[in-house]
């Protein structure tokens, strides 16, 4: 038994239907990244540019959650805030903003946002932080099946527990990101940039090395033994797959 090649989701609406997140950001390359991040999620994305839009989508939309940016053209994010609790008043929203200074926290979450990043941040932390919300407003149902399998290599996401072929495998942190990464997406080939940004979240200034390294961890925790799951594709990346005996 393999793993699905997309990832499911494991947070979905009560009926069953993926979330929904508005993400509100005028710079439209960002906007891009996080609505390319949250669908890899499997959550429905839908991206605006402007507070007066962004409230007219809000209306018809009823999203389960908001990234909201605290600057835009037309408003800033507290004000955008303020009215979209009018007509939503439980909804969870994530404040983005380029400013790193106390007070516009504390402005954001006055306004009454429920939880702040800071540009430049790391797309896996603004998924970690949607979750966390979701969760914790009752927005979402969570999937109650939180194994990843590939092969007889078995991840579990809630307990962090990791074996193959019945027997126990200890990971660190970094390790279990890079794997749990590695097994939403079987058979498909991971380059070193896109390795880079899912689990380290930000730019390592060209030091891929870094991937070469924890790939070389994982293999000797996973494939030293056993038949090789972890493959190198020579200028292309990294994939993994069942382990095929020789």
């Amino acid at each position: 038994m393999t793993a699905s090649p997309s990832p499911a989701a494991d947070l979905t609406r009560p009926d069953g239907s993926p979330v929904r997140v508005l993400v509100v950001d005028d710079e439209n390359d960002l906007a891009d990244l996080l609505s390319m991040a949250l669908r890899y999620e499997g959550w429905d994305v839908t991206t605006e540019h402007t507070g007066s839009d962004a409230l007219r989508t809000a209306r018809e939309l009823r999203p389960d959650a908001v990234v909201l940016d605290v600057m835009l053209p037309d408003m800033d994010g507290p004000a955008v805030l303020a009215r979209l609790r009018r007509e939503l008043p439980d909804v969870p929203v994530l404040f983005v903003t380029a400013k790193d200074a106390v007070e516009d926290r504390i402005a954001g979450l006055t306004a009454g946002g429920d939880d702040f990043v800071t540009k430049p941040f790391g797309l896996e932390e603004v998924v970690a932080r949607l979750r966390g919300l979701l969760r914790r407003a009752g927005a979402a149902a969570v999937r109650q099946d939180s194994l990843l399998v590939v092969g007889d290599l078995v991840l579990d996401e809630d307990s962090h527990e990791v074996s193959r072929g019945g027997q126990g495998i200890h990971l660190t942190a970094t390790e279990f990101e890079l794997l749990r990464y590695l097994m939403r997406n079987p058979r498909r080939v991971l380059s070193k940039a896109q390795i880079l940004d899912r689990v380290w979240s930000y730019d390592f200034g060209g030091q891929a090395n870094v991937v070469e390294l924890y790939i070389s961890y994982l293999r000797k925790k996973i494939d030293v033994g056993r038949p090789p799951m972890i493959h190198t594709r020579r200028g292309a990346g990294y994939l993994i797959k069942p382990g095929e005996a020789v």
